[in-house]
């Protein structure tokens, strides 16, 4: 018998940061607690709940995980490493690498900002965790509270879109995006819905 294991990736909270935010620790606005309370009753009870170690992440899953079994922390799921383009606004970034930023925004892939991470790495880095908890908890539900390009490997993933479509997609804050895994086939039936 085949076996689903489902994945319900949750964006964190919002951060109203208007900069590249990867791994800059910026807390998220939690202070809806009605629209947190929506989203962790939206989710399944009988789930396992999992962050990335940042704060905006992290803080999040403990608002939604309403007695749900809560895992450790995960360096693994966090957001882009931008680099020397980490916590700096777009206008900046632009501005100081014309070139490279073109390129690295209009076709993700192999490019990566100084110091930071191409397309490629991000992926390979989120793909390898989620692979490793999912073989620990096949036929589980398990909740990964994350970030806009962490939840977007495993659209890809999903949906096997060039990187170039990819990146048009756009991820609401606190909404969830489900794919499921049975027979190393990944399927998404839900993207980006706010509760």
């Amino acid at each position: 018998m085949d076996v689903k294991t489902t994945w319900w990736w949750v964006r964190h909270g919002p951060t109203h940061a208007d900069v590249l935010a990867g791994w800059t620790d910026i807390p998220a606005d939690l202070s809806d607690v009605s629209q947190l309370s929506r989203l962790s009753s939206f989710l399944p009870e009988r789930a396992v709940v999992i962050s990335s170690d940042l704060s905006r992440a992290s803080k999040t899953a403990d608002a939604i995980a309403k007695g749900r079994k809560r895992l450790p922390d995960a360096p693994e799921l966090r957001e882009i490493n931008f680099g020397s383009w980490d916590g700096k606004p777009f206008s900046l970034i632009s501005q100081e690498h014309p070139s490279l930023s073109k390129r690295y925004f209009s076709d993700p892939g192999n490019h990566a900002p100084p110091g930071g991470e191409p397309w490629t790495a991000v992926s390979s880095r989120v793909s390898e965790f989620v692979d490793l908890t999912t073989a620990s908890r096949v036929g589980e539900h398990i909740v990964a509270v994350a970030h806009f390009g962490t939840i977007l490997t495993q659209v890809q993933r999903a949906t096997k879109q060039s990187t170039r479509a990819l990146s048009a997609r756009k991820i609401q804050n606190l909404s969830v995006t489900r794919l499921s895994v049975s027979s190393d086939s990944w399927t998404m039936d839900l993207f980006s819905r706010v509760p």
